[in-house]
């Protein structure tokens, strides 16, 4: 494991996270994933996997995820702010416990991740914000989802400014519909688009919307954030890129 680089997935053990864990090891990484829920994922340290109890929403535990990467492997090249969740509900409906989990947990779990990282990262480190293309652009009865993805973006242009003269490079994957177990619960609610078949959605969805009649998979997205990170990217920094098989051409 010596000389190997260092990722950190926040939310790294299910759904698109887990996706991005996968092919960073596959790319030869080491991945730390913090969570609130192993699920199992500690079992995989002898594939370069390991995990640190984290709730993303609290500024101390990215503390603890970044001092943990470097007091075990003496450094950190890559931060990943995957850690999040998606639900629809209209306006009239949102009260102050609900935005406050969804900002904290979206908007500012990122925040308190690129605040850790960055004060540890040296030259051509990296780090990468999972956003959406909620992030690019509204929808109904998700002011809540898309105001944090804004937020994310802007918060990754900003930063992309703020550390380039350390040449820390920042990023934002912004994925389209994808059907992961977090995603299919929160089409089942009341107020999601998915009228509580998440299956029909995505299979109407992707047939009306998707340049290449598919949706893109977890691994995709792990493969953007592969390249990302690596020095072929050498030259991208502050961009939000689309992972989304043309829904969105821009």
């Amino acid at each position: 494991m010596k000389n190997k680089k260092v990722a950190i997935v926040t939310g790294g053990n299910r759904g698109i996270g887990l996706g991005i864990t996968k092919t960073f090891i596959e790319a030869g990484y080491l991945v730390i994933v913090g969570a609130r829920k192993s699920l199992n994922i500690e079992n995989h340290e002898n594939e370069g996997i390991f995990f640190v109890y984290t709730d993303v929403r609290k500024e101390k535990y990215h503390q603890n995820l970044v001092k943990y990467a470097i007091d075990k492997f003496g450094r950190l090249d890559v931060y990943v702010n995957n850690a999040g969740f998606s639900f629809w509900k209209p306006i009239s409906e949102i009260e102050e416990i609900f935005l406050s989990e969804i900002l904290d947990t979206n908007l500012k779990g990122a925040f308190w991740g690129c605040k850790a990282a960055s004060k540890v990262m040296k030259s051509k480190a990296t780090i990468i914000n999972i956003s959406s293309l909620a992030g690019k652009r509204g929808s109904s009865n998700n002011s809540a989802y898309v105001a944090s993805k804004f937020g994310m973006n802007g918060l990754t242009q900003s930063l992309a400014k703020e550390l380039g003269h350390r040449n820390i490079r920042v990023n934002a994957v912004c994925p389209v519909l994808i059907a992961t177990d977090g995603l299919n619960e929160a089409l089942k609610m009341d107020y999601a688009p998915g009228g509580k078949n998440p299956e029909k959605f995505i299979k109407n969805f992707t047939k009306s919307n998707s340049a290449l009649m598919r949706m893109p998979t977890a691994s995709e997205v792990g493969e953007m954030c592969v390249f990302l990170a690596s020095e072929s990217a050498s030259a991208i920094t502050g961009q939000c890129i689309n992972v989304d098989c043309g829904v969105l051409p821009q």
